[in-house]
């Protein structure tokens, strides 16, 4: 406070309080809000509910939600039938769905679905096992820190896409490249999410961990492992949207089946609407594995309190 100042008035009346003005009208409390108020601060309707949420919000939210993607196919069909987008360059959408069906009908569609998510299951096994278990070693030791990390951190700058060649070189042209490509990928964001939610367990819990008496092993067990999860379920997202686009580049390597197989054979005979159809199934299945993690994050952590967007 500036010297010669008036000290504040913090007196129990202030200049607004109704005893020194009779005639005026008391004040509401939600007639007026306090100095920087934002919108996080409601109005009280007369029936107690919070005011000012807006029509939509009545709205339920997956409708809300599939608003974008219908006027998005709506405009795309709206394109297509006035000739302003030409089927070589895009087939639409009612022609992307014949197709889709004729593919599942003759069992082509189903059939290398099959084998994609085969190899996506075993390539993410196979990298969670090796990002987990060396994300543990170097998480929880300096020694392992000192000979584990510094030679991830420059492996995981390396293209692994460039990898391809020497994939192909090393381990042929069957399976084995395919599977390496996606387990490279999915290892680094494992790695890279645990060992940060392993360094990030709050040190105050290391010291309650030791007054109640537990071991090495029981912290690891009670303290770091519960506190690196969060870090964890967001390596396993990232690793599932990097293990589709891994089998996109994997299935160009000499498929003889599979979707990315499907879509090499439609890009020689210009099938514009088998190519999209291949593309769904890739958003599908990347959205099905999103929502499942997002099913275990809500099992696993359900001691951890988050933001719920207003």
């Amino acid at each position: 406070m500036t010297v010669g100042h008036a000290p504040p008035d913090i007196s129990p009346l202030s200049k607004n309080d109704p005893e020194e003005h009779p005639g005026d009208a008391p004040r509401s409390p939600s007639s007026e809000a306090p100095p920087g108020a934002g919108p996080a601060l409601e109005a009280l309707t007369p029936d107690g509910s919070r005011g000012g949420r807006g029509p939509l919000r009545a709205v339920p939210r997956w409708l809300r939600r599939t608003v974008g993607p219908v006027l998005l196919l709506v405009l795309w069909q709206v394109s297509s039938s006035t000739g302003l987008l030409s089927p070589v360059v895009l087939a639409s959408p009612g022609t992307i769905a014949r197709a889709a069906g004729d593919l599942i009908t003759d069992g082509t569609l189903p059939g290398a679905m099959g084998v994609s998510l085969r190899r996506v299951a075993v390539g993410l096994l196979l990298g969670g096992a090796i990002g987990i278990s060396l994300a543990l070693v170097s998480g929880l030791s300096r020694l392992g820190e000192d000979l584990v990390d510094a030679t991830v951190q420059m492996l995981r700058t390396v293209p692994w896409v460039g990898l391809i060649p020497l994939f192909i070189i090393w381990l042929g042209i069957g399976e084995a490249p395919k599977v390496a490509l996606i387990a490279l990928g999915v290892a680094f964001h494992l790695y890279l999410n645990v060992y940060a939610g392993i360094r990030g367990v709050d040190e105050q819990l290391f010291e309650a961990g030791h007054s109640l008496g537990l071991g090495r092993w029981g912290l690891i067990r009670h303290v770091v492992l519960p506190g690196a999860l969060p870090g964890a379920m967001t390596g396993l997202r990232y690793s599932l949207a990097t293990a589709w686009l891994a089998l996109v580049f994997g299935e160009s390597i000499n498929a003889d089946a599979g979707i990315g197989f499907l879509m090499n054979q439609a890009r020689e005979f210009f099938r514009t609407d088998v190519i999209v159809v291949c593309l769904v199934v890739y958003a599908f299945l990347g959205l099905l594995a999103d929502a499942i993690v997002r099913t275990l994050e809500r099992l696993l952590l359900q001691w951890r309190p988050t933001f719920k967007g207003q």
